[in-house]
């Protein structure tokens, strides 16, 4: 889901080679795992409620084998994503690198990035060490150590396939073993005090980062020199990752993407723009209001604009220049409305957020609700003035074409009752919801549609959707090592005393905040900003008498700006690449839209009730 959920766009360390056919039977097979560990996510918890229903009961450890298979599929998606050279990075300097200058920056990005992954290997087989003494259980009588082996397995296939994807030739990647081998002995037996050595080995991770590593090094680098450098153990990396994964909470973020999967890989976006541009056609400009209202609807299942653009660009761009609006303003429409729909229930980054702030789950949705109808009215207004010059040729409203749009996607439109009613009439946890939102997906487009073969397709999609995942949890799980030493070492109240002393208003805070976090969404991927971010910001945000809800929109309509933020925003990346279009042009074409939702977002900031309002009327009691 981005977030969301986009791992073409960061793509890293080369592709993956021709494959043979016993390379083939095994990526098959690694296919299938992360297929039947989604499955089982998506049907246990489906088990859990029915049984529950039934006969008061439930199916005995369901909850933990949900968390675990999360786990794996952390780990293995991870692994699948590393594979394809598709594990998800900052930078995208190497595309404009060539010849020598190219194959310098791969080997020396691999090889920082081989050295990290090994790192975080000796650290979980030193935490798996330590739960293997405490011989604690998990379930049917196997011991829990067991289960964490997931985590050094899983990194170690990660590091050999970074080794793999280094160079073309065995003498090059044999030249990145030694390289990571010598970077690991430096840090084993440095010639000084490791405390002196921090600087410079951070240097070292951005200009690996700088130059196409995956983001998962540069905040798993650097979470494990902090500790290396301040004499901590480096096994509390692993202890984080595991942590977060099996949160109880978390398999939503899978079982949400899937959906999405389901979603775009089928011909719901088709039917979805059938049925939006029919109600809204007719209207002058009104191709705009349909692009703003379908983006949003498929961000919000599918958990971020990447899989938006790529999903419904080539659909709305025709359908734009038709009803005469210019190549340009097209271009913005397309790709500012890509980013609509993050602050719309069930879309992820609110529920991570809400996960990572400790607030209310429902009360966090009531909340950015206003806010993103706000700007997704912006947008469509800002696109009935752009396309304004196109009434004339603008065709009447089709009433039973319009009918019959919206009977041929009555079950996409049907969705948003599945996913939201049962969240918030209490009938179901976040995690059940999302596995009811899956399954549903999922019968919609190999049942009712028959748009995908559930066999054939079935596995591919899922294990797409895990890949994604795996990368993403990936990032999760080594930054919440990293923001548990910030916070360890009282950097968030440091933060506080300092906004305290120096910033005279909450109002001019929020200012500030707000240009910094636009900078951090067009730089950073949005959940490792959430896990990164919220917890040195909510503690300030406390200080300064900020709610917490508010500061969660504030922080999550910011980053739907940041997928705009010229020169490397997400959105901006995906379009240029979708459409086959300069990176230029798309910047330019965007600028006004994002000048509009600025606007939008500095409202937002302005005037709170727009996001306290809803949740304190309502009151959501709690789950």
């Amino acid at each position: 889901m981005a977030d969301g959920p986009t791992a073409d766009a960061g793509a890293v360390l080369g592709t993956p080679e021709p494959a043979s056919p016993a390379r083939r039977r095994w990526r098959a097979a690694e296919d299938t795992v992360v297929a039947f560990a989604l499955g089982a996510m998506v049907i246990l918890p489906l088990a859990e409620m029915a049984l529950r229903a039934l006969f008061h009961g439930g199916v005995p450890g369901s909850t933990t084998l949900v968390q675990h298979l999360t786990l794996l599929i952390s780990m293995a998606g991870g692994a699948l994503a590393a594979r394809d050279g598709r594990l998800l990075a900052f930078s995208t300097v190497p595309t404009l690198l060539h010849g020598n200058w190219a194959r310098g920056a791969q080997w020396f990005n691999a090889t920082v990035s081989t050295a990290v992954a090994a790192a975080l290997v000796l650290a979980s087989l030193i935490y798996v060490q330590v739960e293997r003494e405490a011989a604690q259980p998990f379930l049917f009588g196997v011991p829990l150590w067991v289960i964490e082996l997931v985590l050094p397995l899983g990194f170690a296939v990660i590091a050999a396939r970074l080794v793999r994807h280094s160079a073309a030739t065995w003498r090059g990647r044999t030249l990145t073993v030694v390289g990571a081998a010598a970077l690991l002995a430096l840090g084993t037996w440095p010639p000084v005090a490791a405390a002196t050595l921090i600087w410079p080995a951070i240097i070292l991770l951005l200009a690996a980062s700088a130059l196409g590593a995956p983001i998962f090094v540069l905040l798993g680098g650097a979470g494990l020199i902090l500790f290396w450098g301040n004499d901590l153990p480096i096994a509390a990396m692993p202890v984080e990752h595991y942590r977060l994964v099996v949160n109880p909470t978390l398999p939503a973020i899978p079982l949400f993407t899937l959906a999405g999967y389901f979603l775009a890989e089928g011909g719901s976006s088709r039917r979805l723009v059938a049925v939006f541009n029919a109600l809204a056609g007719h209207i002058r400009g009104g191709p705009a209001i349909a692009a703003a209202l379908v983006c949003a609807f498929f961000t919000a299942f599918t958990g971020g604009s990447g899989v938006t653009i790529l999903a419904l660009a080539g659909l709305l761009m025709p359908v734009l220049r038709a009803a005469q609006f210019s190549e340009r303003n097209a271009l913005g429409m397309m790709t500012g409305a890509g980013s609509l729909g993050i602050l719309l229930p069930p879309c992820l980054p609110v529920l991570f957020y809400a996960m990572v702030a400790r607030v209310d789950i429902r009360a966090m949705f009531l909340g950015a609700l206003l806010p993103g109808l706000i700007l997704i009215a912006m947008t469509a207004a800002w696109g009935l003035w752009a396309g304004r010059k196109g009434a004339a040729v603008a065709p009447r409203f089709d009433a039973p074409e319009a009918l019959r749009a919206v009977w041929a996607a009555k079950w996409e439109l049907f969705l948003p009752v599945v996913s939201i009613v049962p969240l918030f009439a209490g009938w179901a946890s976040s995690v059940e919801v999302a596995a009811i939102t899956a399954a549903y997906a999922f019968f919609v487009v190999t049942v009712i549609h028959r748009d995908l073969d559930v066999l054939r397709d079935g596995r591919r999609v899922m294990a797409e959707a895990g890949l994604l995942v795996g990368s993403i949890l990936l990032i999760l799980g080594v930054a919440l090592g990293l923001t548990n030493y910030l916070v360890d070492a009282q950097v968030p109240d440091a933060l506080a005393n300092w906004s305290l002393t120096h910033i005279p208003s909450k109002w001019l805070f929020l200012l500030g905040l707000n240009v910094v976090l636009i900078f951090v969404g067009g730089l950073v991927e949005i959940y490792a900003a959430i896990i990164v971010v919220v917890p040195l910001l909510v503690p300030i945000g406390l200080r300064l008498g900020i709610d917490p809800i508010h500061l969660g929109v504030i922080f999550l309509a910011n980053m739907e700006l940041g997928f705009l933020a010229p020169p490397v925003g997400l959105n901006l990346l995906l379009t240029s690449s979708r459409l086959k279009k300069p990176l230029g042009e798309v910047i330019r074409a965007v600028l006004p839209l994002l000048l509009v939702m600025f606007v939008g977002v500095l409202l937002i900031t302005y005037v709170p009730a727009l996001s306290t309002w809803l949740p304190n009327f309502l009151k959501p009691t709690a789950p």
